[in-house]
């Protein structure tokens, strides 16, 4: 009998496979003992397990890939980054809570959600840098701002109250429009701000504008703010605006007047409101609020208003402490005197509102409190979400990826609220708990799958909601050929805002006059 001749594998072939083998061992001394520690620096992990369900939830809602085609960004080289590069490393740098571009660079090692997006690679920080630098600022702002009112245009048939408020980036170097101006956090140091409207109680960023840092006040954020009432038609328009005392001046309230859109705003101290609060203390008609707090109905005209208005003087009587006060003597010394006096003004804590509601004196004090729950999440975007990083020579990237944040955290809180309706967790929460895992991925045949590790304390509620997501998802999928894009995102959204929704109500498309 005679056998075939034994194949024999080229030489190259034997010296790739011998460079593949090879591994370095490190023997480490623990306290459980020895053990050893190989490096596998080409292994498909990632440190982000569970985004696979956010990008499902961005594939199967016709987020993402628009998004990144309407992108004004062009390239003329050969060798240039592919555009989906660059702007899904940024989108994945934003979703990871990075704050500097530099941190772009720990990305790189992500062997699995980058594949996953659609990209080839992570780019490095420089390419992020220069790729938002060939953007052109107005074309960048409308890409920006027409992707932000898709995201949430079919909620505007909803009841809801717009949001205003600045907030202030402390800025360390000598960049564009880094103005000294109103800073409580580092006094006389240079700042940029960013004025914000917000949709309350849904908690999402209708807009972001970015300017310089003596431009705080009020009258700086009022262009933006008519702006953004223009691009709505009449019936979408909110019930009305809220702000702080930094917005109750005439001037806002005149240009709202005008336009016929209601407002809520708190009133500065000043000398003629102190006189309305002294008439006030002593005179009946107060409702009471609460346990605490009581109000009371009044109008005012200040020396700049043109015309009177109606306010909302609010009280709460002082604790037992505060009948010791401080005053200073004929030397200018302080010492203690005691209030024997119980209807004493100074006994009490006053505020005054200032509105275009008709809505009685409990319901206004009512909606004026829950702004501050809004103001929580200006603060989690700043601080956990980019808005007080990534910063550049030039201000026209800030302005841009400003909104580039402001839509990634748009998308992930309508994520977490799809996979818990009742309410809103902030990202130091949803991170870990929906975000944050160990994931493998292999390879056999033509079927890939993905090995997550989770060290939350809840992992079976975790593994419980991800599974009725993609139930949720392969159920929209089903029928994706019969509708729109616009119909499946409203769907997600009648799932994800169900909690604000009356039994039955689902949330259908809006077609905006205005909208580009």
């Amino acid at each position: 009998m005679i056998f075939p001749p034994k194949s024999v594998h080229p030489k190259g072939e034997l010296k790739e496979l011998s460079k593949k083998c090879s591994t370095t061992s490190l023997e480490v001394d623990t306290f459980e003992g020895k053990i050893h520690v190989e490096w596998e620096p080409g292994a498909s992990v990632t440190p982000m397990g569970q985004l696979p369900f956010f990008i499902q939830f961005l594939k199967t809602g016709c987020r993402f890939e628009p998004w990144v085609e309407d992108c004004p960004l062009t390239y003329k080289s050969n060798n240039a980054p592919e555009k989906v590069n660059v702007i899904g490393s940024l989108f994945l740098s934003i979703l990871s809570g990075h704050k500097r571009y530099a941190h772009i660079g720990t990305l790189t090692g992500d062997g699995v959600n980058p594949k996953l997006l659609g990209m080839t690679k992570v780019v490095s920080d420089d390419s992020a840098r220069r790729g938002l630098l060939k953007i052109d600022e107005k074309e960048g702002v409308e890409w920006m701002q027409h992707h932000l009112q898709e995201c949430y245009e079919p909620l505007l048939k909803l009841t809801w109250i717009l949001d205003v408020d600045v907030t202030i980036k402390t800025i360390y170097g000598s960049q564009e429009g880094a103005e000294t101006g109103y800073n409580p956090h580092k006094k006389g140091r240079p700042s940029h701000t960013y004025h914000s409207y917000m949709m309350a109680n849904l908690k999402l960023v209708l807009d972001v504008e970015v300017q310089p840092g003596d431009k705080g006040n009020s009258k700086h954020s009022l262009p933006g703010l008519i702006n953004l009432l223009n691009r709505l038609p009449k019936e979408c328009w909110p019930e009305f605006v809220r702000g702080d005392c930094d917005w109750g001046s005439d001037r806002v309230m005149s240009e709202l007047e005008q336009a016929n859109c209601g407002y809520l705003f708190k009133v500065k101290k000043t000398a003629n409101v102190k006189k309305s609060i002294y008439h006030a203390h002593c005179s009946g008609g107060w409702v009471r609020y609460n346990r605490y707090w009581e109000g009371k109905e009044s109008e005012l005209k200040l020396g700049g208003w043109e015309k009177s208005r109606r306010i909302i003087i609010v009280r709460r009587r002082l604790s037992g402490d505060s009948l010791l006060l401080e005053k200073e003597n004929n030397k200018k010394q302080k010492e203690i005197a005691f209030i024997s006096d119980p209807e004493n003004i100074k006994l009490f804590e006053y505020s005054v509102l200032v509105t275009s509601l008709d809505n009685d004196v409990v319901s206004i004090i009512d909606h004026y409190r829950d702004r501050a729950d809004c103001e929580n999440n200006f603060d989690e975007i700043k601080n956990h979400w980019g808005w007080g990083g990534y910063t550049t020579k030039d201000i026209k990237r800030c302005r841009i990826l400003s909104r580039m944040v402001a839509l990634a955290y748009n998308w992930w809180t309508l994520f977490v609220r799809l996979s818990n309706p009742d309410s809103h967790k902030e990202a130091i929460t949803s991170r870990p708990l929906l975000m944050s895992a160990i994931g493998k991925l292999t390879e056999s045949g033509r079927k890939k799958k993905i090995t997550i590790t989770s060290q939350h304390n809840l992992i079976k509620k975790i593994q419980t909601m991800q599974e009725d997501l993609c139930v949720f998802f392969d159920a929209i999928k089903k029928t994706a050929a019969q509708l729109t894009p616009i119909d499946i995102w409203c769907r997600i959204l009648t799932r994800a805002v169900s909690k604000f929704l009356t039994k039955g109500e689902i949330i259908t498309p809006v077609q905006l006059i205005n909208s580009s």
